[in-house]
């Protein structure tokens, strides 16, 4: 019944910048932590940025000073803009939330993934 739709994804040269997108939609008592998750081939998943419901963000060192996770909570939407990308940011960046339903069980939703290519 909760679905997390992300978008933005795409092909950029790098030193570009993209902005990700993600709402949350269904049957939703409230949203804990909103965060991006990305996977590059070959690797594990990894943790890019995260944000508490009340604006905390944490970002791996990676990405701390290029990336920036928001929030807007009346949409139940997570945004994540990435300035200056590198190649090594390349992967399928998924979007997670832990979510609390209207029947009080909480749970992780991920969404389907939106490819990010930054090109040399």
């Amino acid at each position: 019944q909760v679905h997390l739709v992300e978008s933005g994804g795409g092909l950029v040269q790098a030193g570009g910048s993209l902005r990700l997108s993600c709402a949350a939609s269904g049957v939703i008592r409230s949203i804990n932590a909103m965060g991006w998750y990305r996977q590059a081939p070959g690797e594990q998943r990894e943790l890019v940025a995260s944000i508490t419901s009340g604006g905390s963000p944490n970002y791996a060192d990676s990405v701390k000073d290029r990336f920036t996770i928001s929030r807007y909570n009346a949409k139940n939407t997570v945004y994540l803009q990435m300035n200056s990308l590198k190649p090594e940011d390349t992967a399928v960046y998924y979007c997670n939330a832990r979510i609390l339903t209207s029947d009080f069980t909480t749970g992780d939703y991920w969404g389907q993934g939106t490819q990010v290519t930054v090109s040399s």
